[in-house]
């Protein structure tokens, strides 16, 4: 918990192993004690889970985590010390049979920075840190902090390693992340976010009438959706859809409101991803918007960002643009309105 408040932006880290596993489930034959502690080193826990036969998704008391077999996602906020997991993870992984073959590591600027334990206590501190625990086979490294020209105050950090310096051409490089970060929601809106004093409800049961009433259920009809309420405020999902999530996470304070949504997704959907940001936003209303995308395509999914956001009312203010040794290329948007 920050000084001032709690820590919304959320600290994202990806690693990608390889490795023979005749099962076919690799990563997603770590017990769930592996998990736990490695979670404990992190400072936080399953609070739901659900899974299929593509990857397992775990609701966490700091946001989420999705295991797939070779590749493993951390997404955590607050004062979390995300990193101290990738030690862990290396081990795990290793006692498996993979050995780390990627990872990325991607944040945006903290609220409340001050308020961070190490290794958090900068960008430079975090790459320090992943610099000294990744093995020395993951020679092809990068870190960069992309700032809008216009928005200054707020930036993208990004930390990618591989073995290779290209991406495997195994690999759907039709895929697309999309990371985005709102804040300043809409008061009203943020309210269906606060549970009733003494409802007496699960977590499980508020998230799910958080879901329905916010209509957070209708972004992506087809997800399985996995939620979960905070007391008294606060609100998390996890949606699965096949092999492709999505996720969201909500801090609702009036001073310090903050809310993210993740997915992947194909260049191929059909115009899906511009109706889920367009839902997005008219969830929450946000004041600021920023948007990363991280894809191996071309420009056009970066460009239904800004033709789904700008019809509503968010101007693109500024983009940066990087490239990533076998990620591919990062594009950060940043938008904003004014309140009438």
């Amino acid at each position: 918990m920050a000084v001032s408040g709690f820590e919304g932006f959320e600290k994202r880290l990806e690693l990608h192993f390889s490795g023979d596993d005749p099962a076919g489930l690799g990563l997603r034959r770590l017990s769930f004690e592996s998990l736990e502690e490695v979670l404990q080193a992190v400072q936080c826990t399953v609070v739901a889970a659900v899974g299929n036969h593509y990857f397992d998704s775990y609701v966490l008391s700091e946001s989420s985590l999705f295991v797939y077999p070779s590749k493993i996602i951390i997404k955590t906020c607050g004062t979390t010390q995300l990193l101290k997991s990738v030690a862990p993870l290396i081990d795990h992984a290793n006692n498996l049979g993979l050995t780390l073959s990627g990872c990325r590591y991607t944040r945006g600027s903290f609220i409340f920075p001050m308020a961070q334990p190490y290794p958090h206590t900068s960008f430079r501190d975090e790459v320090v840190f992943l610099e000294e625990s990744l093995p020395a086979s993951l020679c092809f490294r990068k870190a960069t902090v992309m700032n809008s020209q216009k928005l200054s105050s707020h930036s993208w950090h990004v930390f990618t390693a591989s073995d290779e310096p290209r991406m495997d051409p195994n690999m759907a490089e039709e895929l697309y992340t999309i990371e985005v970060c709102m804040t300043e929601l809409d008061c009203v809106l943020a309210r269906k976010f606060f549970r009733r004093p003494n409802d007496g409800k699960s977590g499980d049961a508020a998230g799910k009438e958080m879901t329905e009433i916010t209509g957070i259920g209708d972004i992506n009809p087809n997800a399985i959706i996995c939620d979960f309420a905070f007391d008294p405020c606060g609100y998390s999902m996890n949606g699965i859809d096949g092999d492709q999530y999505s996720t969201i996470h909500v801090t609702p304070e009036d001073g310090y409101s903050y809310a993210s949504f993740e997915c992947v997704g194909s260049v191929y959907d059909g115009g899906l991803l511009a109706e889920m940001l367009k839902k997005v936003a008219q969830v929450f209303r946000p004041a600021k918007m920023s948007v990363s995308t991280t894809t191996c395509a071309g420009p056009e999914v970066w460009s239904r960002v800004k033709g789904a956001l700008e019809p509503l009312g968010l101007k693109c203010r500024g983009c940066a643009v990087d490239e990533f040794p076998a990620t591919g290329t990062v594009v950060f948007q940043a938008f904003t309105t004014r309140r009438k």
